[in-house]
């Protein structure tokens, strides 16, 4: 019995993130979640709401990868981990995680698509230095500025 309420409260959630209500959908997502702690569905859809929601990214972050942890071989998984990352601001760790997708879903659509709006990047003006070091940074902002003046595409 408490299977099939987990599972109505876990589509009333979706139905209600769906629509842009994140607030309200938290609300069915945790309580299917507690109702059925195993789920690495239930898990996934309330680390995302609770971005959407709360914006906790860290805990947002730990269901889902919990939930990935437990159940790797399901796309929408990938999908809401790397959503929630975005949303963070940890669009190198989104790209990763659909790239990881990729390695086991090389024909899903909703993977493809999802990684190719993130972009690729160039390589870093000077690679010995992390991607984030302030000349990189900085030399990479001129010569994104310098290709857009030249009409080159940039990514």
């Amino acid at each position: 019995m408490a299977e099939d309420s987990a599972l109505a409260e876990f589509k009333q959630g979706i139905d209600l993130l769906r629509k842009g209500h994140s607030v309200e959908a938290l609300k069915y997502l945790r309580h299917a979640a507690e109702l059925e702690q195993q789920n690495p569905y239930y898990l996934s859809f309330l680390g995302v709401a609770v971005a959407r929601a709360q914006r906790r990214w860290s805990a947002a972050a730990s269901f889902c990868e919990t939930a990935l942890s437990s159940k790797r071989n399901e796309a929408q998984l990938y999908l809401n981990l790397a959503e929630v990352y975005v949303s963070a601001g940890r669009r190198d760790d989104a790209v990763e995680a659909l790239d990881r997708g990729l390695i086991y879903f090389k024909a899903d659509a909703r993977i493809k698509r999802a990684r190719a709006n993130l972009g690729r990047r160039c390589s870093p003006v000077i690679p010995f230095l992390e991607r984030g070091h302030f000349l990189n940074r900085n030399l990479g902002k001129l010569r994104h500025r310098v290709l857009v003046r030249l009409g080159k595409p940039t990514s």
